[in-house]
């Protein structure tokens, strides 16, 4: 049922956003060279590696890397890659990932392959099980802001606790937060 309702919705999103997606694709096209799409590898359910989609909002040839360990992110970011993490528009692609299956709307955000830590610690708790969302109970609590640890803390309630209503829950706090723009380091 769950599936069903996030083709669906993702489908609504995508058809209602057309204009924007396409707008966002322009802006890019005429602010950067390169593609309007960045493709990076990333860990999904029980450890799979796929390919998720961004709007990039990065120069051309920035190392895929966590933006809190990238030197000198702010200079690396685009003028209009600014506007689309600030409302996490750089986001939408995701949405034919769900429609895919190989994301999930609420989740723990899918780790990059490099990100052996967090990898290991979600291993060792079964959060690994669960397919990545575009939002999650960590993005809610704090996105950037907050330490590996207690990211963990968070995915892990997650699991243990999750269910429609909590989903709807985080969809609705991502939804505020985007719009005050908290926890958002870059």
């Amino acid at each position: 049922m769950k599936r069903f309702f996030e083709i669906v919705f993702c489908l609504i999103i995508i058809f209602i956003l057309s204009p924007l997606i396409l707008l966002i694709a322009l802006s890019i096209k005429l602010d950067t060279k390169g593609s309007t799409i960045l493709l990076s590898k990333r860990v999904g359910v029980n450890n799979s590696i796929f390919t998720m989609p961004k709007f990039r909002t990065m120069l051309v040839n920035t190392e895929i890397v966590e933006t809190n360990k990238l030197k000198n992110a702010n200079a690396r970011i685009t003028k209009v890659g600014k506007i689309l993490r600030k409302y996490s528009l750089d986001e939408l692609p995701q949405l034919f990932s769900v429609i895919q299956g190989k994301m999930t709307l609420v989740g723990p955000r899918p780790a990059l392959t490099s990100q052996n830590e967090l990898l290991e610690k979600r291993q060792k708790l079964g959060i690994h099980r669960i397919k990545p969302g575009i939002t999650g109970y960590a993005q809610i609590k704090g996105r950037d802001m907050i330490s590996l640890d207690k990211k963990i803390d968070l995915e892990y309630k997650y699991l243990k606790n999750r269910n429609l209503f909590f989903d709807l829950k985080i969809i609705f706090k991502t939804i505020i937060l985007i719009f005050n723009q908290k926890g958002i380091l870059h």
